[in-house]
């Protein structure tokens, strides 16, 4: 079973976009095509519901999504920093343009039209539980049957960036309070084994994992030892987002060895913040994806013939 998996990161996820154009461009076939389950989190989940809906982008269009749209996501006017007091008070942008950009790549499909299996995750702070999207259960449970562009702002819905997504279930049913997935699994490569395993017992299984930057901004002690809630309040995701990602890398290289691939950068020349989305730094971003790419070109060659079979 042939799965791929894809981490939060914000206007990161131009670069795990620019990796999966590349696969896409040296099989000639969609990734909904080359896989059996595709999973993401946060900005991985809005690329796993566009690459796997029915009327699904290129993963080349998708890289336009985050230059074209990334700015106006992320654009935080002066009155939004004021009553926000910059992301203290309040989510710190706007959701409105995000959902406007869901509903133009997404449309009204919905969570059972995903032409292969998608797992997205989120967080229910009702239930206090993850919360798991699976396109194969929406046949015998219609209230899991949400439009994929609900689906994509819950698992992105990342707390202090934006705010957590009321979920009614169709057909009733109590609603959900959804945040982004990114809280407990921002690497989604786990969840997504565990899934496959409960889906073809006895199969062997690949897992492809694409990251979206590793990062680089460093908290010393002489800073972090003053810090309060207030000061904490933004790092500690970072610290949350990195070290589940990373904590996923360890246990699957040591589960599936050579059946899985982890392909992510260092963010030594791009800003690492989840919303910088200046038109400069994702220029920077698209960068550390090509150099990637470069430096990773035989393990793609690799990845790619064994898809192609």
């Amino acid at each position: 079973m042939r799965v791929l998996s894809i981490d939060g990161g914000g206007i990161r996820g131009i670069i795990p976009a620019m990796v999966l154009a590349e696969v896409e461009a040296r099989t000639g076939r969609r990734i909904a095509d080359l896989f059996d389950l595709v999973a993401g989190t946060s900005t991985g989940g809005i690329l796993a519901c566009a690459l796997t809906a029915p009327s699904p982008r290129t993963a080349a269009a998708l890289v336009d999504l985050y230059r074209a749209e990334g700015p106006r996501i992320f654009h935080r006017s002066l009155w939004q920093r004021v009553v926000s007091a910059d992301g203290l008070a309040h989510a710190r942008h706007d959701p409105q343009p995000l959902k406007d950009v869901l509903h133009d790549y997404l449309g009204e499909a919905r969570l059972g039209d995903a032409t292969t299996r998608l797992l997205a995750t989120s967080y229910d702070l009702q239930g206090r539980a993850p919360y798991f999207f699976k396109s194969w259960r929406t046949a015998g449970e219609p209230e899991r049957d949400l439009e994929l562009k609900t689906v994509a702002l819950a698992t992105a819905a990342a707390p202090t960036y934006f705010p957590p997504v009321l979920v009614h279930p169709p057909g009733g049913g109590a609603p959900l309070t959804l945040a982004d997935g990114g809280v407990f699994a921002n690497n989604p490569a786990m969840c997504a084994y565990a899934e496959a395993v409960r889906l073809a017992p006895g199969t062997p299984i690949t897992v492809l994992s694409l990251g979206t930057g590793t990062q680089t901004h460093e908290m010393p002690y002489a800073q972090a030892v003053h810090w309060g809630l207030v000061e904490w309040a933004r790092p500690i995701l970072d610290v949350v987002f990195d070290g589940v990602a990373d904590t996923v890398d360890y246990q699957l290289q040591h589960v599936l060895g050579e059946g899985y691939t982890r392909l992510q950068c260092r963010l030594d020349t791009a800003s690492d913040a989840l919303d910088d989305a200046d038109p400069a730094n994702i220029e920077a971003l698209a960068d550390c994806a090509q150099r990637l790419i470069t430096a990773k070109s035989a393990t793609l060659d690799a990845v790619c013939a064994a898809l192609a079979t």
